[in-house]
């Protein structure tokens, strides 16, 4: 691969003069020269926009990517192989105990390909600034795994471009058509907690789940919704909490859900960490688990069975998820197109001691 060097200093690429080959709106080979001349820019300017830099004024930026866009340009995949061996691994916000489950699963298959990630966090916002995919497309990873988190359309078509492929852990919303995600089973898993609650002979059971801008939280509250229909129980409405998957919601929630009278006999947290927010609020209200409340938490983190009580949970294949999103993106690279792109693996209850049959049945 040769390169060329321009006077305002964008190196461009014999790739980038060729292109992908891809018919354009005109029906010939869309090339960097062609979207130069009819974005009326130097050739140089469009290898920076390909390339993340920053040094484009935002107009010439906006002008460049339209014209990429119509004639559906696709850099070569050869030159994303050949390029720093790095995955982009990005997640909505980090947590010590979560994280760490996807992290290890993305490295158990990065780390036998000799290939470094790159983390990064978004603050708790669900899309990445502009300035993240600047510094993506600059340093041309082998793919991108986004977590709890997504990407608009100009950004998905902008990672289309340059051949750099993406997969969804966990989506915080519906993806469109063609978006690979890995997922698991969440209505599933909050259909058995609950379940499970209702087989010990619960009837009042409160639920706090994580956001309600996130997919897999309302699902599992759809699947704790099923359970109580199954069972011919009301929903209350007023033991519907969404909180914010951490320990502070679930404290929060949980001391105001049980400092009243008509408190609930149970609680189906929608994370581990809410439960622990959950275990923490019982204990300073003086209520003994499982003889005065029972706790359902979500994930099967390592700490779970090592708390006070061990926490009945839902296991979630974190780790799995994770191996199986790195898998999928790396074959992508290859030019392989996934077998199958919407993949949802199995949730497990996990019965442990934080649940037992309410106080009222013998």
């Amino acid at each position: 691969m040769t390169t060329t060097s321009a006077d305002d200093g964008a190196a461009v690429t014999d790739e980038d003069l060729a292109g992908a080959g891809v018919p354009g709106s005109t029906g010939s080979a869309a090339t960097i020269a062609l979207i130069a001349e009819e974005a009326g820019v130097s050739i140089p300017t469009v290898s920076k926009v390909l390339n993340g830099r920053t040094d484009v004024a935002a107009v010439t930026r906006a002008r460049v990517e339209e014209v990429i866009d119509r004639h559906q340009y696709r850099r070569r995949r050869g030159r994303a192989q050949t390029g720093p061996g790095l995955l982009d691994l990005v997640f909505h916000e980090l947590d010590a105990g979560w994280s760490v489950q996807i992290i290890k699963g993305v490295e158990s298959v990065a780390g036998p390909e000799r290939l470094g990630v790159v983390l990064s966090e978004l603050g708790g916002a669900h899309r990445p600034r502009q300035e993240w995919l600047d510094d993506v497309l600059a340093r041309r990873p082998r793919g991108v795994i986004l977590v709890l988190s997504d990407l608009d359309p100009a950004q998905r078509r902008q990672l289309e471009t340059r051949s750099i492929p993406f997969v969804v852990v966990d989506t915080a919303g519906e993806q469109p058509a063609g978006v690979p995600t890995v997922g698991s089973a969440n209505w599933a898993g909050g259909l058995a907690a609950t379940r499970h609650l209702l087989g010990l002979g619960h009837r009042k059971i409160a639920v706090v789940s994580g956001p309600v801008d996130v997919l897999c939280s309302r699902a599992r509250i759809d699947g704790y919704r099923t359970a109580l229909d199954e069972a011919g129980v009301a929903v209350d409405p007023g033991l519907v909490r969404y909180g914010d998957f951490f320990v502070g919601g679930g404290y929060t929630h949980g001391m105001d859900l049980l400092d009243r009278p008509d408190r609930p006999t149970a609680i189906f947290a929608g994370s581990d960490f809410q439960a622990l927010g959950v275990l923490r609020a019982a204990r300073e209200l003086g209520l003994r688990v499982p003889q005065d409340l029972s706790v359902v938490g979500y994930d099967d983190l390592p700490v779970t069975e090592w708390i006070g009580p061990p926490l009945t949970t839902i296991h979630q294949p974190l780790y799995e998820m994770a191996a199986t999103a790195t898998r999928m993106v790396l074959g992508m690279a290859r030019g392989e197109a996934p077998t199958n792109p919407r993949i949802e693996l199995g949730t497990e209850l996990v019965i442990r001691e934080s649940t037992a049959p309410p106080p009222t049945v013998s």
